[in-house]
C-alpha cells in the first residue's frame, strides 16, 4: 500500500473547544447539520444550520469510534440561500433543545421530513425500493406555532441536595433557579420564561407556574417537572353569557358556540379536547398528541386511504385499533365500521376511552375496549381477518417480535401504522413485507403476507426535527387470485387460461 496515500486519508483530529470553520453540506435526521472538513478528513455534526451554511463551530465531543465529532454552533460566515434568520421567533432559538429548524421556511422543513421518512425505508432499514411506493408529501400542520397544547418545564434539585439527601439532610433552595427546559446537547436546565410553540392559553400558564415557584422557591428541597396542559370547554351561547363571564385566557364564538381556552396545571386532572365535533377527555399528565391544530386533517387522511384502493375489494366491516390510548381512532373511525374495538395495556386509558365513546354518544354494540397485553392483543378477536381493519400506534420504540407475530397471524385485510418514530415503523413494516422466520402468514413458513399501499409524514411538530408517518398496508392476494387477475381482460375473459393450470 501507498503510505502517502493511506496518510492522506487519516483523520487529523481538531483541537476541542477551538473554533473552526465549516461548509455545511446536509440534515441529518436528527435534525443536525452534517459538514465534511476536508483539512481534518472528519465529519462534523453541528446543529441549528442549514445545508449550504458556512459557520464557525466548536467541536466539544467525538464519536467512540473516532469518525466524526460534535461541534457547538458558534456564528454563521456565509448563510445559505435557505437560512432566512428573520423567521425565527424565539430568543432562546439556537441555545433551547426543544427547536431546530426555526430558521427555515416551512416548506423547507416539510420537504426534509419527508426525505428523512423515505431514508428511514430506503437506507436505515434498507428496504427493497421496489417495496416502498413515493412517499406523498407531507401533511402540513395549520399552525407553525402556537400550536403545542402541552409543556413540561422543569428545574433542578438545589445544589448539594444528594448529598445532603444521603446523610438524611435537607438543603432548600435560597434563591430561584432556571426553570425551563434543557439546553442543546447539554445536562444543563436553561431559565426558559416563555415558549413560542405554545398555545396561548399554555404560554399564559407556563408565566403563572414559573411566579409560583419562583415566589414559594424557599419551600422546595428538590427539583420538579411541572406541568401546563390546555383545557378546552365548550358551551352553548344564551343571551345573558357575556365573554367577560369567562375567567380564560381564550375567550371565542363560532356558530352559537363558545369556545373556552384555559390550561391546567395539576397532573390528576381530567382535560377535555376537540377533535372537529368530536370530545376526548384525558388526564392532564397521560399521553395525547400535543398538536391540536392538525388532528383534524389528520384523521380526515386516515379516514381517506382506510378503505382499499381496489373498487372491487371486499369492504372492511371492523375495526382493531391496538395501543388504543383513550380512544382516538376507535372513536373518530368507528362510523365507518359495524363494530370497533379499542385494546390498550393500561387499564387507566381504557377507562377514558370507554368514558369518551359515552361523550359522543357511540352506542355499545358498536364500539368496545378492552384491557390486554401486547403478547395477548389478539387472543379476544373473533372479527373475521379478510374483514378487519388494524389501527396500530406503538411507542416510540415500536412493535415488538411477539406482536408483529401475533398480527401477522392473524392478518388482517388492511394495516394502518402510524408512529412518532418513522425509523422504528420501516423496521416493523419490513417484517410485515418479510415475513417472520417459522411464521406462516399464508403464504408458507417465513413469508411476508403484505405490501405497503402508501407512506406519508405529518408534521405534528412544526420548527422541529420530529415528523410523525402513516404508512398503509394491503394483505397481499393469494398466488392463486393473482394469476386469474393478471390473466382477465377488461371484460373478464382470461387471456392466458394455461397459466391458471401451470
Amino acid at each position: 500500500m501507498d503510505d502517502s496515500t493511506s496518510s492522506e486519508k487519516t483523520p487529523i483530529p481538531p483541537e476541542l473547544f477551538e473554533e473552526i470553520t465549516l461548509e455545511i453540506d446536509r440534515l441529518s435526521s436528527s435534525g443536525d447539520g452534517l459538514a465534511f472538513s476536508t483539512e481534518h478528513r472528519l465529519v462534523f455534526v453541528v446543529p441549528f444550520t442549514v445545508p449550504g451554511d458556512t459557520v464557525v463551530a466548536k467541536p466539544y465531543r467525538y464519536a467512540k469510534d473516532g469518525t466524526y465529532y460534535h461541534a457547538d454552533f458558534v456564528r454563521v460566515v456565509e448563510p445559505s440561500q435557505d437560512r432566512h434568520d428573520s423567521e425565527v421567533k424565539c430568543g432562546y432559538f439556537a441555545k433551547c433543545a426543544g427547536c431546530q429548524f426555526q430558521m427555515m421556511l416551512p416548506q423547507f422543513q416539510l420537504d426534509h421530513k419527508r426525505e428523512v421518512v423515505s431514508k428511514a425505508y430506503l437506507e436505515y432499514v434498507g428496504v427493497d425500493r421496489k417495496l416502498v411506493p413515493e412517499v406523498e408529501p407531507t401533511l402540513a400542520s395549520p399552525k407553525n406555532y402556537g400550536y403545542r397544547t402541552k409543556v413540561t418545564p422543569h428545574f433542578d434539585a438545589p445544589p448539594g441536595a444528594r448529598q445532603a439527601q444521603r446523610k438524611g439532610n435537607k438543603i432548600f433552595f435560597t434563591e430561584p433557579p432556571p426553570i425551563g427546559f434543557q439546553v442543546k446537547d447539554r445536562r444543563i436546565t436553561m431559565d426558559i420564561e416563555d415558549c413560542p410553540l405554545a398555545t396561548d392559553a399554555v404560554r399564559v400558564g407556563m408565566k403563572k407556574e414559573r411566579k409560583r415557584v419562583i415566589d414559594t422557591i424557599q419551600t422546595f428541597s428538590k427539583g420538579a417537572t411541572l406541568l401546563v396542559r390546555e383545557n378546552t370547554d365548550r358551551i352553548k351561547d344564551r343571551p345573558e353569557i357575556k365573554e367577560e363571564d369567562f375567567k380564560a385566557p381564550v375567550v371565542s364564538k363560532r356558530d352559537g358556540v363558545w369556545e373556552v381556552k384555559n390550561y391546567e396545571t395539576d397532573h390528576k386532572a381530567t382535560i377535555k379536547e376537540y377533535i372537529g365535533d368530536y370530545l376526548v377527555t384525558n388526564l392532564a399528565n397521560s399521553f395525547f398528541q400535543n398538536n391540536n391544530s392538525i388532528l383534524l386533517p389528520f384523521m380526515n387522511y386516515i379516514r381517506e386511504r382506510i378503505m382499499p384502493k381496489d373498487p372491487d375489494a371486499t369492504k372492511p366491516s371492523y375495526l382493531v385499533d391496538a395501543y388504543c390510548g383513550s380512544g382516538l381512532f376507535t372513536i373518530t373511525l368507528s362510523s365507518l365500521f359495524k363494530q370497533s374495538i379499542g385494546i390498550d395495556i393500561d387499564p387507566h386509558s381504557i377507562e377514558f376511552a370507554a368514558k369518551n365513546a359515552k361523550l359522543n354518544n357511540l352506542p355499545d354494540a358498536q364500539t368496545k375496549f378492552m384491557t390486554e397485553t401486547a403478547s395477548q392483543i389478539f387472543k379476544s378477536i373473533e372479527f373475521p381477518a379478510e374483514e378487519t381493519v388494524v389501527v396500530v400506534d406503538p411507542p416510540r420504540k415500536g412493535c415488538d417480535v411477539p406482536f408483529l407475530t401475533q398480527l401477522l397471524k392473524f392478518s388482517p385485510q388492511r394495516i394502518v401504522y402510524v408512529s412518532c418514530n418513522v425509523h422504528t415503523q420501516a423496521r416493523d413494516v419490513a417484517i410485515l413485507l418479510g415475513g417472520i422466520p417459522n411464521v406462516d402468514a399464508g403464504f408458507g413458513l417465513g413469508g411476508g403476507a403484505y405490501e405497503l399501499e402508501s407512506l406519508r409524514g405529518c408534521d405534528f411538530f412544526p420548527q422541529t426535527r420530529h415528523v410523525e408517518s402513516v404508512a398503509i398496508l394491503q394483505r397481499k392476494k393469494p398466488v392463486i387470485e393473482r394469476i386469474i387477475d393478471e390473466t382477465l381482460d377488461t371484460k373478464g375473459v382470461l387471456t392466458k387460461p394455461a397459466d391458471i393450470v401451470k
